[in-house]
């Protein structure tokens, strides 16, 4: 066949479309986000500062390429520079260990491979020795639970480093190769980027201190220009002086690390005067040994405004954990007010082709 259309200039310019990819629809029917050129090039070069990337890396995934974390740093990452890629298309944890001790250098991943490495890791030391050998274990698109952050850790003397991107923004934050990838937080702004957190006035979220929730708002060359035929949604996505309004919840903590608690639209909870993330209650279930998934959510309460509800897929399918258990359990860990009153046993929960829960299948669930 021969390809018909106009040959692309050769003078194109850095803001210039790139490429348009469409949004997960976790939240809401998927729009198609035009990245300009220059978004593209300045994720990829923050990223080559945050995790030193050369050209004498070998990448190692088997992430879909119809999504900005496996075409975008996934492929367009080692040709920027110069290195080289090695696509599992599946991801069978024997392919990840073939690939490592043949010389690849670098895993990216979702919390779902990452929690069937875990799951693999017992049972297969050749994997522990080849995730031991990687320079650079990477997961995105979703919270990577912290136990499977410490058991990863633990058998391989290797910690998963994450990031924090979206198809609007490609990366925002990420744990830097020489900082410490401590499980729960996504890191710091990416050389470029600026990121806030603010109320729901508008007002600015200056606290450090881990507890303090503020929807995520950044500006910088990593920005897509808009949504494709979309006007109306484009202007809506921007404040006045030009942030993108992320509709991620996160805090700070001392150091400036930024940990997100969940999704302004599924994962900010109001209860009883308190502002709540759902992310840091699914963390402290999965702890559970009864826990074998956990999503929560909020419901309308007469009382608390909002209850937490948690959605548990039990490890044992005929030995469910309990309400009170449970709830004790969360508030051993983070706050008396952040433990669930509602418990409610699935055999599996929705989730997209990333692997992200899609909580708004869980009220007919």
């Amino acid at each position: 066949m021969r390809a018909v259309g106009p040959v692309p200039a050769a003078d194109a310019e850095d803001g210039d479309p790139a490429l348009i990819v469409y949004t997960s629809g976790t939240t809401g029917p998927p729009k198609g986000a035009v990245l300009p050129r220059r978004a593209v090039a300045a994720t990829l070069d923050a990223l080559a500062d945050a995790w030193r990337w050369t050209a004498r890396d070998v990448l190692v995934h088997g992430l879909p390429l119809f999504h900005v974390h496996g075409l975008v740093l996934g492929i367009l990452g080692p040709l920027r520079r110069g290195g080289s890629v090695r696509h599992l298309g599946r991801f069978p944890t024997e392919g990840v260990a073939r690939g490592l001790n043949d010389g690849a250098t670098m895993l990216f991943g979702v919390p779902t491979m990452y929690h069937r490495i875990a799951e693999a890791l017992p049972g297969g030391p050749g994997l522990a020795e080849a995730l031991a050998g990687a320079r650079l274990l990477v997961s995105g698109s979703a919270a990577l639970p912290v136990h499977d952050h410490e058991r990863i850790a633990a058998a391989t003397g290797r910690r998963v480093i994450e990031r924090y991107g979206m198809t609007e923004t490609l990366m925002n934050t990420s744990v830097r190769v020489d900082g410490e990838a401590r499980a729960g937080t996504v890191g710091v702004p990416l050389p470029g980027v600026e990121l806030r957190l603010v109320e729901e006035d508008g007002t600015p979220v200056t606290a450090r201190d881990g507890e303090t929730v503020g929807e995520i708002q950044v500006r910088g060359p990593n920005l897509f220009t808009e949504y494709l035929n979309r006007p109306d949604a484009t202007a809506a996505a921007f404040t006045a002086d030009g942030f993108f309004r992320t509709g991620d919840m996160a805090v700070r903590d001392p150091d400036g690390s930024v940990r997100i608690v969940g999704r302004k639209a599924t994962d900010l909870i109001k209860s009883g005067g308190y502002k709540i993330g759902a992310g840091e209650i699914e963390n402290a279930l999965l702890e559970h040994p009864a826990v074998r998934e956990a999503a929560v959510t909020g419901e309308p309460d007469a009382d608390l405004g909002e209850r937490i509800v948690a959605w548990i897929v039990p490890a044992d399918p005929h030995a469910p954990p309990g309400l009170e258990e449970l709830a004790d359990h969360v508030a051993r860990r983070l706050a008396p007010h952040k433990r669930p009153r509602v418990v409610r046993i699935l055999d599996v929960l929705p989730r997209n082709d990333m692997g992200k829960i899609m909580k708004r299948a869980l009220g007919t669930a």
